[in-house]
């Protein structure tokens, strides 16, 4: 029998185009002889859906219709792997369908911080990619920094603040910037990928400006010297704790000194994602840089714990081959897979690999003990039990 894979896309996030865009390829790439593909498409209200019509990019010109064709659904979270119709009504079957993994690709937030993952944790079933506690340190740059700077892994100089703090304090976190940076400045949201809301500033009216656009965001913003010379690389990696392989190195191509949300997703095909964007793949670096940008690429990987595929981004300052971790992507924009064709395996493949590491992990995760028996509560009466339990205590 196939194995029934729900692919969970969409999403209440700013990135959820781009989450429908890497979807469609990855339903499409999974191999249809060995996996029932099951699309499950979560709209921008947090409503979950099936249907075929999920399967074609064309059809999300056209929500209304394409959700009217489609069954609203929610998942159990009573360990039986299923999706239930919403709401139930009496006269219909209550099941939708029985999954036996769940493939998430919804970027952003709710789907790539933890969140989504948590839900398939409730569920009991195996699901692809990071885990829950490596998904939530890869969304937040803040949080992905201190970790990567405590395995001694090379990022640049920041600092960050929650957003409250800059209505509070605008002009001692202004003054506190400029003490430590000199600009240009990079200024981000904490939590937030595809580039959305990251700006290259060159003096303080435009930090504020940028600031007040990255608070809109993300309740935390991060700020980074910006690195000179700079040259964009990135490396994919494929695994878990026990083997790790890295792909080719890229040199994303953009118009300006910080790839956009545009340089990645429009600028190019954009029915292609992030496939589509302008690249030199391989990059344009000598070996031994790319060896070494690889090297760390799996360090930045095992040290947050990550499984399954993730992207891992770098700068480098060229001229001086000094390089610095940027950020670790867990559910990389198109799966990163146009990194692993040119390493020599198929996007098939590597949806296929992605799978057994899911199951392989539920299977490892079934042998350990979660709860045992305990008659801790035998002698509770009321509050005379209570209060005697408190004296036990």
């Amino acid at each position: 029998m196939k194995i029934t894979v729900g692919v969970v896309f969409g999403g209440r996030s700013v990135e959820h185009e781009v989450s429908i865009i890497s979807a469609v390829q990855t339903m499409s790439a999974i191999d249809e002889t060995e996996y029932e593909v099951i699309p499950i498409y979560i709209s921008k209200e947090g409503n979950w859906y099936i249907g075929e019509g999920l399967r074609d990019v064309e059809n999300y010109t056209r929500p209304a219709q394409l959700l009217a064709a489609c069954k609203k659904v929610m998942p159990s979270v009573s360990s039986d792997q299923m999706l239930l119709y919403y709401p139930q009504t009496l006269f219909q079957k209550r099941v939708a369908d029985k999954l036996d993994v769940i493939f998430p690709v919804a970027h952003g937030t709710y789907g790539e911080d933890g969140a989504l993952q948590g839900v398939c944790e409730m569920m009991d079933i195996p699901y692809v990619g990071c885990g829950v506690l490596s998904s939530a340190v890869g969304m937040d740059k803040v949080m992905q920094k201190m970790v990567l700077q405590t395995a001694d892994l090379p990022v640049v100089r920041y600092v960050s603040f929650y957003s409250q703090e800059w209505v509070h304090d605008r002009e001692g976190l202004l003054e506190k910037i400029e003490r430590q940076f000199r600009y240009p400045i990079i200024v981000k949201p904490a939590a937030l990928g595809s580039s959305i809301g990251v700006a290259n500033v060159t003096h303080r009216e435009a930090l504020e400006e940028a600031v007040d656009v990255a608070r809109t965001l993300s309740q935390r913003i991060l700020i980074e010297e910006a690195v000179p010379n700079l040259q964009e690389i990135n490396c994919s990696v494929l695994g878990d704790y026990e083997h790790v392989e890295a792909s080719a190195c890229e040199e994303p191509v953009g118009n300006l000194n910080v790839l956009s949300f545009e340089d990645k997703y429009i600028s190019g095909d954009s029915t292609k994602g992030m496939s589509g964007a302008k690249r030199k793949l391989p990059a344009d670096i000598p070996l031994q840089m790319s060896e070494t940008i690889q090297y760390l690429a799996k360090q930045a990987f095992l040290t947050l714990q990550c499984q399954g595929v993730a992207r891992v981004d770098f700068l480098i300052n060229s001229p001086v081959g000094k390089i610095y971790i940027n950020e670790v992507n867990t559910i990389p924009g198109s799966l990163a897979f146009y990194l692993w064709e040119a390493s020599g395996k198929s996007f098939t493949q590597l949806t296929s690999e992605l799978i057994e590491l899911a199951l392989k992990r539920h299977r490892e995760k079934k042998k350990l003990i979660f709860s045992y028996e305990s008659n801790i509560l035998a002698g509770y009466h009321g509050a005379k039990g209570a209060a005697k339990m408190a004296k036990v205590n």
